[in-house]
């Protein structure tokens, strides 16, 4: 559920320098030296004028961005692609300007902030060295497409990506088969990525250094308002507050894998077997719920599609509906221009991107969602998480143009998720689409914390662990020699996964996985997991609810809208625990509010578990 607010962070997500700006960044770099020298003053104008150039490119280029993905040819592709190329070398640029003000003595501290967002907002940064630029971008792209080009095989025949991350979630697959599609996988994309994957780094590094800082894990690990290591040990910390939780659901869901395939395949004790948990990297175990579901709780009683289809509500009722979860809580209604300008389905004459996806076009009020909306319960969810991300953007549209953004990169996805887990039986009541007497009883509730747990517990260790070895790569504590076997040990260690078969010392299975070669930092999903909780518990004890947290519902309480707008109006202008505790009260990002939410199932899996071996 993409986020598409042209911002700076948008700007920079792929942001890779074009061969074009080595060449031009001296002449500029002149000019800028003349009409805004290197003191407090000059650095204050220089992030004005910087404010105002990428305000006005970001509108332009998110109307040629919402054309190319409702509407793609050959020529809005084009206009995507230049109008994309011109955001990198902007971004690059200004960056690079942005660490030589930040070295300033006595900038005014808006203006050092700003400084750093636009030093932090590249991905991976060039070096200024003649063909430094064209060689980084080179290799990313070509990592790029070999990821998506990328086949494993099943029954020694091809077979693409998307189709293997669907078989991999086939219970009718045999170990066999599924060990055969990991192992393939992994080293057919990862393998050959090794080399180029090493000299990546090395030429980022450089950049980084430019910027400022010891390396790029260094660089990303600086846009969390505390020093990068103090984050490094706050992620550890919040990890271990919900540890305790994932490790019984790890042994459950091994008794009962075990129960299934046998001792040979999954033995009792020790690590999980990877492939064997429904998803290609194990991050997320919802595939294989029938496999441990309670006998007789996952019932729900209703299903939300049918009550929709049953009232007979279309896709235009159901974003009514959610537009409706948040008018309760006091926010204005969405614009007109909202309902005319935003895609609900899927156009029967045109190719279009139907990935769900939220988008503010022009900074201001032009929100929209871009969605092929079918009436079923998985896309009413959808609409309450994007609908979350546009009142988010419409809250902090006051803010100057590099604020326009979460309070860190974590917050963003939390408020739509949070929101999303307010879909509750009692909101169902609420909003008439449920009948009181259809409410399931408390007796469901385990195999429906079970189903929830199986993809939120279980994906924080791997949220944690691919930066955590992407940050040793960066500073060199990871070698070339051991990406491999790192990789496999962080997985043990956090996850409690193995392979399936052995792998070689000279494998990239990082590789295997979208986010490394496509250079997208990881740790904004395991962050967005944790707060999704905090901010879930805070509106329900801002509400009075009094019963199971998991069975909360705000909807219709002012005070909580005023307090969420509270913070949401921020955008990235303060310091994220500013931000976390204008709505929240606490400064801190806990993992506590998330056992409370699963305490029931954390009660019942340990009973399940009694007698059984814990860990690996």
């Amino acid at each position: 559920m993409k986020l598409l607010p042209v911002s700076l962070a948008a700007l920079a997500a792929a942001s890779l320098a074009t061969p074009a700006l080595a060449d031009d960044h001296g002449a500029q770099t002149e000019q800028a030296a003349e009409q805004y020298p290197m003191t407090p003053e000059g650095a204050a104008n220089w992030v004005a004028m910087v404010e105002k150039d990428l305000f006005d490119y970001s509108v332009h280029a998110s109307q040629i961005y919402w054309v190319n993905a409702t509407y793609i040819t050959h020529d809005t592709d084009a206009l995507a692609a230049k109008v994309g190329a011109e955001g990198t070398e902007k971004s690059v640029n200004y960056a690079l300007e942005a660490a030589k003000y930040a070295e300033i003595d006595g900038l005014d501290p808006e203006v050092a902030r700003k400084l750093d967002i636009l030093r932090n907002g590249i991905v991976l940064p060039a070096p200024t060295a003649d063909g430094a630029a064209t060689e980084l971008n080179e290799i990313a792209t070509s990592l790029n497409s070999q990821y998506g080009k990328g086949k494993g095989t099943l029954n020694g025949k091809e077979i693409s990506g998307s189709d293997i991350e669907a078989e991999m979630g086939n219970l009718e697959r045999t170990p066999a088969e599924l060990a055969e599609m990991w192992a393939s996988w992994h080293t057919n994309v990862g393998a050959p990525m090794k080399d180029d994957y090493a000299r990546m780094v090395e030429i980022a590094n450089e950049g980084a250094k430019e910027l400022g800082f010891d390396n790029v894990g260094t660089m990303w690990r600086s846009g969390y308002d505390m020093p990068p290591e103090e984050f490094s040990d706050e992620l550890e910390r919040m990890w271990q507050e919900v540890a305790p939780l994932y490790q019984s659901l790890h042994t459950y869901v091994r008794t009962k894998l075990n129960e299934k395939y046998g001792d040979d395949i999954q033995p009792a004790t020790g690590p999980i077997r990877a492939d064997l948990l429904g998803n290609m990297w194990a991050q997320e175990w919802g595939n294989i719920y029938p496999l441990v579901a309670p006998e007789g709780s996952g019932d729900l009683g209703y299903d939300i599609g049918d009550l929709l289809t049953a009232q007979g509500k279309d896709p235009i009722d159901m974003v009514k509906i959610g537009e409706g979860f948040y008018s309760s809580l006091g926010f204005k209604p969405l614009p007109e221009t909202f309902w005319e300008r935003s895609m609900f389905t899927k156009p029967a004459d045109r190719e279009v991107v139907c990935h769900a996806s939220a988008w503010d076009v022009d900074n201001k009020d032009d929100i929209r969602i871009k969605m092929c909306i079918k009436v079923n319960a998985d896309d009413f969810v959808t609409i309450h998480h994007e609908l979350g991300h546009n009142y988010y953007q419409r809250a902090y549209n006051q803010q100057p143009y590099l604020y326009l953004n979460g309070a860190n990169d974590g917050f963003h996805e939390a408020i739509g998720d949070f929101i999303a887990l307010s879909i509750t039986p009692e909101y169902l009541v609420q909003i008439g689409l449920l009948d009181r007497k259809d409410v399931p009883s408390a007796d469901k509730d385990i195999g429906l914390l079970l189903r929830q747990a199986m993809d939120k517990v279980a994906f924080l260790p791997f949220g944690l662990l691919v930066d955590k070895w992407r940050w040793g790569v960066f500073d060199g504590s990871i070698t070339p020699a051991d990406y491999n076997t790192a990789w496999h040990d962080l997985k043990r260690e956090y996850q409690g996964i193995t392979p399936p078969v052995e792998r070689p010392d000279d494998a990239f299975d990082p590789g295997a996985k979208y986010h490394i070669p496509g250079n997208t930092p990881y740790t904004r999903y395991f962050l967005a997991r944790i707060l999704q909780f905090q901010f879930y518990k805070a509106a329900c004890d801002q509400a009075g609810w009094k019963g199971p947290l998991h069975r909360c519902s705000f909807y219709g309480n002012k005070e909580v809208g005023e307090k969420l707008n509270a913070m949401l109006e921020m955008g990235a202008s303060k310091p994220w625990p500013n931000a976390l505790e204008a709505f929240t009260g606490s400064r801190e990002m806990s993992g506590k509010a998330m056992m409370e939410y699963f305490a029931p199932l954390k009660e019942w899996l340990d009973k399940q578990n009694a007698g059984k071996p814990s860990g690996w």
